[in-house]
Parts: C-alpha cells; sequence; structure tokens
C-alpha cells in the first residue's frame, strides 16, 4: 500500500511540475512569438565606435517612431512596415556615419535570432529566439545596444534603456508581465523548458 501511494505522490508531483513548466514555456514562447527587438552592433569597441554607436541608435529609433506611428500596430504590421524600410535605415545610418567623418558599411536586417537573458530597466527578457531588426555597422565586433522595439519600450537613457510600465501593462498578459518582472522566479523552470526542448524537440 505504501508504494502505491508513494508511486500516486510521485505522479501527482510530476504533474504538477510538468504543469507549471508547460505554463512557463507557454508564457515564454507566447513574448518570443510577439516581441520584436532592436539589436544595433557597433564597428568595435572604442570610444569613439561606441558613441557612433548611440548616434545612430538615436537616428533608428527616430526614424522608425516616424514610420510606425500607430502604437496599436500588431506585430505582423510592423514588421511588414520595417522591411519595406529597411533600405531606408541603411541609408540614414551610412548618412550619418559618413557625417561623423567614417566610412563604415551598414547593413540592415529583419532576422530570427538567439538573444541570451536581457536585462531592460527594470524587465529581464528571458533568452530566447526573437524576431530582430540588426543593424550591424562595419566590422559588427564591439558591444551591442538592444531594446524591445515592439512593443514600443525603446526608451533610450545614455548606455541603458528603461522599461514603460503603461505599455507594459498594456501589451504583456500577468503571466508574461510576472516572467519579465520577477525572472529569478523563473530561472530554473526556463532553464528546464531549455533542456527539454534540447532534449525532445530538436
Amino acid at each position: 500500500m505504501k508504494k502505491l501511494e508513494l508511486a500516486l505522490l510521485l505522479g501527482l508531483a510530476g504533474a504538477i511540475c510538468f504543469s507549471s513548466l508547460s505554463k512557463t514555456a507557454e508564457s515564454r514562447s507566447d513574448l518570443e512569438d510577439n516581441v520584436l527587438r532592436l539589436h544595433i552592433l557597433a564597428n568595435s569597441d572604442s570610444i569613439d565606435d561606441q558613441a557612433l554607436k548611440l548616434k545612430v541608435r538615436d537616428r533608428i529609433l527616430e526614424y522608425t517612431s516616424d514610420i510606425l506611428g500607430n502604437p496599436g500596430n500588431t506585430l505582423e504590421e510592423v514588421e511588414k512596415v520595417v522591411t519595406e524600410h529597411l533600405e531606408e535605415l541603411e541609408e540614414i545610418a551610412r548618412e550619418l556615419i559618413q557625417d561623423e567623418g567614417y566610412s563604415y558599411d551598414v547593413t540592415a536586417q529583419l532576422v530570427e535570432m538567439d538573444f541570451d537573458d536581457r536585462t531592460y530597466g527594470e524587465l529581464t527578457m528571458p533568452a530566447g529566439e526573437y524576431d530582430a531588426l540588426r543593424i550591424t555597422i562595419g566590422e559588427a565586433q564591439g558591444q551591442n545596444w538592444w531594446c524591445v522595439m515592439y512593443p514600443s519600450l525603446c526608451v533610450p537613457n545614455a548606455c541603458e534603456v528603461t522599461e514603460d510600465p503603461e505599455t507594459e501593462e498594456t501589451y504583456f498578459d500577468t503571466e508574461e508581465q510576472d516572467l519579465l518582472e520577477h525572472h529569478e522566479r523563473y530561472a530554473v523552470k526556463l532553464k528546464c523548458v531549455e533542456w527539454f526542448e534540447k532534449m525532445f524537440l530538436k
């Protein structure tokens, strides 16, 4: 009888753990599927190249805020607009770079890429594969700058970024907000999810 009770308890515990992991995986997947990130790579880590990167950042954010306009756009609509303006994004960045006295080339692409855990002000975006507007400058060997472009959370603050609580509440559900704001609670679960996906889903 004790063996049966132990087996039942272990089965119940396993079901609870699996349910918890499934919910965490679903929240992370929803974030991956509904977020567009901006990723800018500097030519190098020199002081001048890093300063140039931030000037490119400011120009890119200024331009994208103009072309995107309506904050109620869906991710698909935002990505469509961004794709249609990739050449313009490259050109305005290239012009700025030339005005600053450099000859670096610039590439703008809409890609799906892997990100590690990234802290964003008070928020932490979990590791995963996200769509991103990727801007590479010159050799693209320097430190990067990133933010969440959609929903519109890109708020420049020197070399850092800050979050926008109002936008966060508008675009993310309760579970997603909790995952973003309390990443430490989910760290182990997310690692377990990653392990499970690598072992059984890829």
